[in-house]
């Protein structure tokens, strides 16, 4: 399907749980002077502007960052705050940087970016966004398949597709299996939606037979606006580096303090 377009959800609940998470384990591995890589299956178009008529036609992301940055949700020092500002010098103030553009800033020379998405007009905006990484026109499974293990081999990937195939679900346990066997040290984070009919549950399922000691971080939250299924987000990480479990518990209660008050 080549219908998703992300900028409709830019900076919402989901992209501030899932991009905290990331740039926190992104941080973290930056801070040894070791080289690494960083995948991405399924990319979009890296820089979003939430002043376009797309992002204010369903106003997710004041739910979202722009909620978390009002109530201070980021310290100065957090890396996707820092990277943001970044982003805003660059780009202007309505910038919001998607994960691709989040894990350039926070790379360094050195390191290597493999990035996949297929849709044709995502693609070429990407291209603009991320001149400097490899990219790649195709799906992003196979793309993470042919790649893994990258060089260098220490570093990360992030699975997060739209779901729009509901084949997805089904498919990505075996494939994070095989791109474990293949690459058995790198970590691999897998984003998913929680939705009221608990349609993640069985891949979870597998998922947590087949990796017992990854980590699954969820936030929940109120949908977007009436009509909307999503009621949460989850990271299901294998190989989690020391310190994360922290992190994803801080920004849960974040989130479950902000639904009570809500």
């Amino acid at each position: 399907m080549l219908s998703y377009q992300h900028i409709y959800h830019a900076g919402n609940a989901a992209d501030l749980h899932k991009h905290t998470l990331l740039a926190w384990m992104l941080d973290y591995l930056t801070a040894k002077p070791k080289p690494l890589s960083y995948l991405e299956t399924h990319a979009g178009r890296g820089l979003y502007d939430l002043t376009a008529a797309e992002a204010k036609k369903t106003d997710e992301a004041r739910a979202g960052i722009l909620r978390a940055e009002a109530e201070d949700w980021l310290s100065p020092d957090h890396p996707l705050r820092r990277v943001l500002t970044q982003i805003r010098t660059r780009h202007g103030d309505g910038a919001y940087g998607g994960s691709p553009l989040i894990a350039a800033n926070l790379l360094r020379r050195g390191d290597s970016i493999h990035l996949a998405e297929l849709h044709p007009g995502e693609y070429q905006a990407l291209q603009s966004a991320l001149p400097r990484a490899t990219l790649y026109p195709r799906d992003g499974f196979q793309m993470a398949l042919a790649v893994a293990p990258p060089t260098p081999r220490r570093g990360l990937m992030l699975v997060d597709p739209s779901y729009e195939v509901k084949e997805d679900y089904a498919r990505i346990p075996a494939f994070l299996q095989e791109v474990a066997r293949k690459w058995n040290v790198g970590i691999l984070a897998l984003w998913y939606p929680i939705l009221p009919d608990r349609r993640h549950a069985p891949m979870l399922a597998r998922l947590e037979q087949a990796f017992p000691d990854a980590l699954r971080a969820e936030a929940r939250f109120p949908p977007a606006r009436a009509g909307h299924g999503m009621v949460g987000s989850g990271m299901f990480v294998v190989n989690p580096p020391f310190g994360l479990a922290a992190e994803a518990e801080r920004i849960a209660a974040l989130f479950a303090g902000a639904s009570t008050a809500g």
